[in-house]
Order: C-alpha cells, then sequence, then structure tokens
C-alpha cells in the first residue's frame, strides 16, 4: 500500500488497523477507524487524509495522518481526541517501525507533529531513533495530563486503596444519595440504538451543567458526538451510564471500553440534584462497574481535575513529538 490510501483500500486499511488493536491489552478507541472516519466527516475540510499503511504478510503498521499544508500530523486534535499513535503490530514492532518510517517519508512534508502520545508508547523513542539517524530535527514536549488508576479486583479493595478523608467522603456522597429517599437507578447502555436515542438525554446533561460545557457543545460538535457514539456503539465500544432519581436523568457519564481500561470521556448532570453530588457519584458507580466488569484500570484522560485525584488517579504525562526536515 502506497501513502494516502486510495478509495479501493480503505476498507482493507480500517479492518487491518482493528485487526491490530484487537491484538491489543489496551486498544485506545481514537485509534479506531469509526472514530477516525467520524472526525474526518465532520472537521476534516481543509485538510487531506493521508493514512500511511505498510504490509508483508498481513498490515505491519498504520500512521493515520493528515495533511495541513507541508505538515504532517495525527488525525484529530487535542481538544476530543485525547491519545493519538502508530498503530504497529507489536509481535514485528521493530521490523513495522522502520517499514512505516519509510512510508512516511515517501510523503511530502517539513514537520511531522505526533502529538497525543502516551509516555508509555513505544513510538516515541521509535520515530526519535528514526528521525536522528535521518538526519531529522526531533523535539519532544509534555503536552498534557491523563490522570489513570489502576483497580483492584474488588470495590472493597479500591476503598481501602484511598485516603481515610477521600474513603469517608466518597462513602457518605454515595450513602446520600442512596437514602435520599427517590429512587436511584444507574443504567449502563451498549446497544447502537440505545445509545443513539439517549444521546439527547446526554447532550442536555452536559450542556445544563457548566457554562464552558455549554460553550464546548456547539451545533457541529453536537453533531459529531451524535455520529461518533453511534459509530462506536455499532463496534461495541460505547457505555454511556445514566443515572436517574426517580426516573428523571440526574446525570450521564459517556464512556469508552478501551480492552483492559475503561475510558472515561465526559459528562453532565442536572444542577437541580447538585445537592446529592450527583457528578461524582455517577463517576464513582462508573468506576464501580469497571471493577465489577473485570477492568484493569480506569484512565479519566485529558485534564487535571482535582476529583480525579480524590478517586486516587494519578497523572500519566502526554507527549508531543516534532520532527523537523
Amino acid at each position: 500500500m502506497q501513502g494516502a490510501v486510495p478509495g479501493a483500500d480503505v476498507r482493507e486499511v480500517d479492518l487491518g488497523i482493528e485487526d491490530l488493536l484487537r491484538r491489543r491489552e489496551e486498544r485506545p478507541v481514537f485509534l479506531h477507524p469509526a472514530w477516525l472516519r467520524c472526525w474526518l466527516s465532520e472537521f476534516g475540510a481543509g485538510c487531506e487524509a493521508c493514512f500511511c499503511a505498510v504490509s508483508d504478510d498481513g498490515l505491519l503498521g498504520v500512521a493515520p495522518l493528515m495533511r495541513t499544508d507541508d505538515r504532517l500530523t495525527f488525525v484529530g486534535d487535542g481538544s476530543i481526541c485525547d491519545f493519538m499513535d502508530l498503530v504497529v503490530d507489536e509481535a514485528r514492532r521493530d521490523e513495522g517501525y522502520a517499514a512505516l518510517w519509510r512510508q512516511i517519508c515517501a510523503e511530502e512534508w517539513s514537520e511531522l507533529d505526533l502529538w497525543g502520545l502516551m509516555a508509555a508508547s513505544p513510538t516515541r523513542a521509535a520515530v526519535a531513533d528514526l528521525a536522528r539517524a535521518a538526519g531529522y530535527a526531533v523535539e519532544e514536549e509534555v503536552e498534557a495530563v491523563a490522570p489513570r488508576l489502576a483497580l483492584p479486583a474488588t470495590w472493597d479493595g479500591y476503598l481501602a486503596s484511598l485516603s481515610k478523608k477521600d474513603r469517608h467522603e466518597l462513602r457518605r456522597k454515595i450513602r446520600r444519595l442512596f437514602e435520599s429517599g427517590g429512587a436511584v437507578e444507574l443504567e449502563v447502555l451498549s446497544e447502537q440504538r440505545d445509545v443513539a436515542a439517549a444521546m439527547d438525554t446526554f447532550l442536555e446533561l452536559h450542556t445544563r451543567s457548566r457554562q464552558d460545557k455549554t460553550d464546548f457543545m456547539t451545533e457541529e460538535m453536537a453533531v459529531f458526538f451524535r455520529r461518533m457514539a453511534s459509530a462506536l456503539a455499532a463496534e461495541g465500544l460505547v457505555r454511556l451510564f445514566l443515572l436517574r432519581i426517580n426516573a428523571r436523568p440526574a446525570a450521564a457519564v459517556l464512556c469508552f471500553d478501551a480492552g483492559s481500561y475503561l475510558y472515561m470521556y465526559n459528562s453532565g448532570y442536572d444542577p437541580a440534584f447538585a445537592g446529592l453530588s450527583v457528578g461524582l457519584v455517577s463517576k464513582a458507580l462508573c468506576l464501580r462497574w469497571a471493577i465489577e466488569n473485570g477492568k484493569k484500570g480506569l484512565d479519566f484522560l485529558r485534564g487535571d481535575e482535582p476529583y480525579k485525584y480524590d478517586f486516587g488517579a494519578k497523572d500519566q504525562q502526554i507527549y508531543r513529538l516534532r520532527v523537523r526536515r
């Protein structure tokens, strides 16, 4: 396969990415073709998709890139895509990176901007080494933090891991909600039709909860959220948590199933229930669900909001790697 993948090869590349992701223990949803295609459909005007793909007895790797002027960068943007990476066959990692690098170098660009790289991503060292060997300038910087939490086998084990103060506060808020006298129900939606039908409720709770979320959720962004959630739900990757009190929606948390991890992507709540801490308690119930469903960890994604650390999360640094010819 060469450079920008021609139309006839798009489905082949999509299936190849899905296969490479399935082999991973943690599978970032932002690399899934359903996410990439939705982003390009809604926000890709003015850029040229440039999916570099290499194969040898099976797909070795894919670079989900786009071109803007003489710059190559990942498809997406850091405001809604928390992690990005090259997708490489881990069983043939060195071979895959070398082949992808040759393919990328065959493209026209003066700057390669690889943002959103997890601290543990092998792309950081692999591309930096290849670029320096080619005589290119390389810069790396910390772009953001994404707090994440390793999960124990049980909810009681998790509570025991918290500080005395945080454990007391979390228990108190959960107890206050369930003893408030209202009928409390948590629904976890994953089927495409159920997720799509519930997005109106999610978006309403999201925009009502804070002014900055209202400003963020423009009409264009709302269209993306609806289409993205539906497309990912069709792939079995969405977990939409809805907390109701007396059948009235009180809080919602949009999460992604990333294999061994649950990604907590976005949320909202009805300010009328703020006194019951429904925003925080709904996230705690997501965390408990992740433990009960065998997840090894929960990622709160980008941002250093204090509540993430109250849950016991620790910073994971996100890096940006720039290569200049």
